[in-house]
């Protein structure tokens, strides 16, 4: 597997690294002994970084993934998780939430520190708050050796000018905004690389849109943006590809992109994408694909508070 360095910090990151959010079933119910098995077949493959959430399964993937965990070796793997959101409507980005936030997951995990830590999903409260009183008071946890680096994470553009144009970042993690269909946290990356912070993305599947399986009932996708993205994985599958393995191809491409964040309960679909990327990507097919989601490249949806979100196209 390969590594990249992550900009602001001294890891090195694959550049394809799990993502945890199915031990908590977002997607679906699991087989616990199965979903501990891709935490494992994760790390065999060389995916070493691993990224969590007290909000995914509200709980159940950080306890799952202690668990998977438990026997592991320690400096054998990267941890984030995150705090700020811990259900549909519950957010608590207090500085008194941010210690408490931390000791719980520091115990669920069953670690001693947790390498990087993230507020998650910001946009949904008023932001001016993470820089006055949720940063300062995680910088303290960081001074205490309990988190090694900081960040945010959320879905639109434009809350990280926002933070950033406050305060300073160790890190930041993008979802959904460097796929085949969107690039535009890829038009963000020199503003990030001039600030010297990290650069992470996550879901280069958008929520199961670049793939062949049906999408979940919450996702957003509007019935052109459906109707577009099953044409494209119509094209690949005429040609003999899954669309899912050139959108992983596509994301891991990109050096600025220093890890790519996927997650699956299923050990046999992990080891897929391990494979994947090993394979070489096919450009033509890629710019025929590109071509046909050029109607709606760079199509976004609101996520959070209106005034929160980046309305620029």
């Amino acid at each position: 597997m390969q590594h990249r360095r992550l900009l602001g910090t001294e890891l090195e990151l694959p550049i394809l690294s799990f993502g945890a959010s199915s031990l908590g079933q977002e997607f679906r119910p699991v087989d616990i002994g199965e979903a501990l098995q891709a935490v494992h077949a994760a790390l065999d493959c060389g995916m070493n970084y691993i990224d969590t959430s007290p909000f995914y399964g509200r709980g159940m993937s950080e306890v799952l993934l202690g668990v998977a965990l438990r026997d592991v070796p320690r400096d054998s793997y990267i941890l984030s998780t995150k705090l700020g959101r811990y259900s549909k409507s519950h957010f608590d980005f207090s500085a008194r939430r941010v210690a408490e936030s931390v000791d719980v997951s520091l115990e669920r995990l069953g670690v001693e520190h947790i390498e990087i830590m993230l507020c998650h999903d910001i946009e949904f409260v008023e932001m001016q708050q993470i820089v006055d009183e949720t940063l300062p008071a995680l910088r303290k946890q960081q001074e205490q050796g309990k988190v090694r680096y900081i960040g945010i994470s959320g879905y639109p553009m434009n809350i990280f000018r926002f933070i950033l144009g406050q305060t300073d970042l160790d890190v930041v993690l993008s979802y959904n905004h460097y796929t085949l269909q969107n690039t535009m946290f890829g038009d963000l990356a020199p503003y990030l690389k001039e600030r010297g912070v990290g650069i992470m993305n996550a879901a280069p599947f958008s929520a199961r849109l670049l793939t062949s399986a049906p999408l979940p009932s919450w996702h957003k996708a509007t019935p052109e943006v459906r109707d577009i993205c099953r044409r494209a994985a119509a094209l690949c599958a005429q040609q003999g590809v899954d669309i899912a393995q050139l959108a992983l191809q596509f994301a891991v491409a990109n050096p600025d992109m220093t890890t790519c964040i996927a997650g699956s309960a299923s050990p046999d679909r992990v080891r897929q994408w391990s494979a994947w990327i090993d394979e070489p990507l096919d450009k033509q097919l890629l710019k025929d694909v590109q071509e046909i989601l050029t109607p709606i490249h760079n199509w976004f949806y609101i996520e959070g508070r209106p005034e929160n979100n980046d309305t620029l196209r």
